[in-house]
């Protein structure tokens, strides 16, 4: 449907043939220093996991920081235990990423992408391929998460989106197909005729 590629066009890891994208009313630069220093203030949670997984996770979190930021390595690992703390991985800070479970280590993407202390997230179908009991962990983070900053979200679980967001677009086939609050969109009879029998249809919400 396009929502990941959407999600992509938004810090320009990929390109856009026409039209313009504005970030809190700034044209997106092309390239160069511009397009790297917004690069820092628009946090991206992939489908994949994007962590190091031979690295402990308080390493995950704080590489970017020191590497982006600048920040001392102290100042790093300070801010680092209080994000793990926020999302419950305070204990976890010596592990390993790859022997946290699936939800824990996309709870740890979160964690490493507040680091940077982004103006913008976006995160593309952070709750894919997880059970009820992660769904609900994440999406629980995820409204804490959204209370001081902007997100927007690629999601298909319409559960996660209902609870979760305040506007959404459906896409669908790469056109938007309906836009609005959750509770109008929801009857939209266009969106309703979409969703029947079809798996070519997502949402992203904001």
């Amino acid at each position: 449907s396009g929502k990941s590629t959407l999600c992509r066009t938004i810090n320009r890891l990929e390109p856009i043939d026409r039209g313009a994208i504005y970030l809190d009313g700034t044209l997106l630069p092309d390239e160069g220093r511009d397009l790297a220093a917004l690069r820092a203030e628009v946090g991206m949670v992939f489908q994949s996991f994007n962590l190091f997984s031979h690295k402990t996770i308080l390493d995950n979190v704080t590489l970017a920081p020191i590497k982006v930021r600048k920040k001392s390595k102290e100042e790093a690992q300070a801010r680092a235990m209080e994000l793990l703390e926020q999302v419950d991985l305070g204990q976890y800070a010596s592990t390993l990423a790859e022997e946290m479970p699936y939800g824990r280590q996309r709870a740890l993407e979160i964690a490493t992408t507040l680091a940077l202390d982004p103006e913008l997230m976006l995160l593309d179908e952070p709750t894919q391929g997880m059970g009820h009991e992660d769904v609900d962990r994440v999406a629980d983070l995820i409204r804490k998460v959204a209370a001081n900053r902007t997100i927007l979200m690629v999601e298909h679980n319409l559960s996660v989106v209902s609870h979760l967001c305040d506007r959404i677009t459906v896409l669908t086939r790469g056109s938007i197909l309906a836009e609005g609050p959750y509770a109008e969109v929801s009857q939209n009879p266009k969106v309703l005729e979409a969703y029947v029998g079809s798996d070519d249809i997502s949402v992203a919400h904001h």
